[in-house]
């Protein structure tokens, strides 16, 4: 094979972290071309997909017509690409029309999200794999099925430029689930300065009408933030929450906030596998502890400025996509 390898990214949009996917599979010398295979440019095609899938599937209707858009959408891209190698990320939407296009070529699954939120078949897995995987308990399970599964986490981009936007909030940047709306509610209630923002918090019309939304949260809140806006408001604030639910992976946000010199709370102490509590971010298992740590984030400057240093350092030298883009690649080439 003769000049760079060609990859083919099969990403969703998914807040445009399909840039940093192929960025970073740039700088280890592939010639990348990316299909953000679920996007619908324009406000005719996001209506038009708003109608003809997000309704029809909120009504009980089947979702055929999503995977049929999808499918042909990668199946095209890999006949006009002949990619040497595809990578394909989350992926439950193809119909098995796509998959015996990758037999014969180099390519790999990666996962974001836990099996079980999916629509993967034990089909579609092992055709589409082998699988990297955010979670560390379906690595195990696929291991368990025979299928080469490693456990490759999420990661932060450190060439999206930001600015700081000094403000005395603990901010959350994220979707809206029970969990964390009751942790929020709690620490409004015991006046500690939270605002939330995403579009699931935003009581914008337009917010609320894109989230099928009657009902506001009782907690101050901000419209959805585009990425590099999102930096700045997490590093610029007293702290930033990181808050889980149902999930054994961390989030995208873990590795985002420490690595742009944020004050970090989260909730698990199980972070311990990627960064060192109280060193590099601090845990809270409680409203309350969260409440204390977000007092001492405001009350003492040198153990904040601490966090945030030493949860940068760590990030820069080991959570990048760049750091996860040579994991995904041993796939293909051990």
């Amino acid at each position: 094979m003769s000049g760079a390898p060609r990859l083919l990214l099969l990403s969703p949009v998914f807040h445009g972290y399909w840039r940093s996917i192929e960025r970073a599979f740039g700088t280890l010398g592939y010639a990348v071309t990316t299909l953000a295979y679920d996007a619908h440019p324009g406000r005719v095609e996001q209506v038009r997909a708003k109608v003809t899938h997000d309704l029809v599937e909120r009504l009980g209707g089947p979702v055929a017509a999503r995977r049929a858009e999808h499918t042909s959408r990668a199946v095209r891209a890999v006949r006009e690409v002949d990619p040497d190698v595809v990578l394909v990320v989350k992926g439950d939407t193809f119909d098995a029309e796509l998959w015996p296009l990758l037999e014969g070529r180099r390519h790999a699954l990666w996962l974001y999200d836990e099996l079980r939120r999916t629509d993967h078949t034990p089909a579609s897995l092992a055709a589409a794999g082998p699988v990297a995987s955010y979670s560390p308990q379906d690595v195990a399970t696929l291991t368990g099925r025979g299928l080469r599964s490693v456990h490759v986490p999420l990661a932060h981009d450190p060439e999206i430029a930001f600015t700081p936007v000094p403000n005395d909030e603990v901010v959350f940047v994220g979707a809206r689930y029970p969990g964390r709306e009751a942790l929020l509610t709690d620490l409004a209630a015991a006046r500690v300065p939270v605002r939330a923002h995403g579009r699931d918090w935003s009581g914008h019309p337009l917010d609320r009408l894109r989230t099928w939304r009657l009902r506001q949260p009782p907690v101050p809140h901000g419209r959805d933030l585009p990425r590099d806006e999102a930096y700045g408001v997490m590093a610029g604030a007293r702290a930033t929450l990181n808050v889980h639910g149902d999930q054994d992976g961390f989030t995208m946000r873990t590795f985002e906030a420490c690595g742009v010199g944020a004050v970090q709370l989260v909730d698990r102490a199980d972070v311990s596998r990627h960064y060192e509590p109280g060193v590099e971010l601090a845990v809270f298992g409680s409203p309350e502890e969260a409440a204390e740590l977000a007092h001492r984030a405001a009350t003492d400057r040198a153990w904040a400025d601490g966090l945030r240093a030493a949860g940068r350092a760590r990030t820069l030298a080991e959570h990048t996509f760049v750091h996860r883009a040579r994991d995904l690649e041993a796939l293909w080439t051990d």
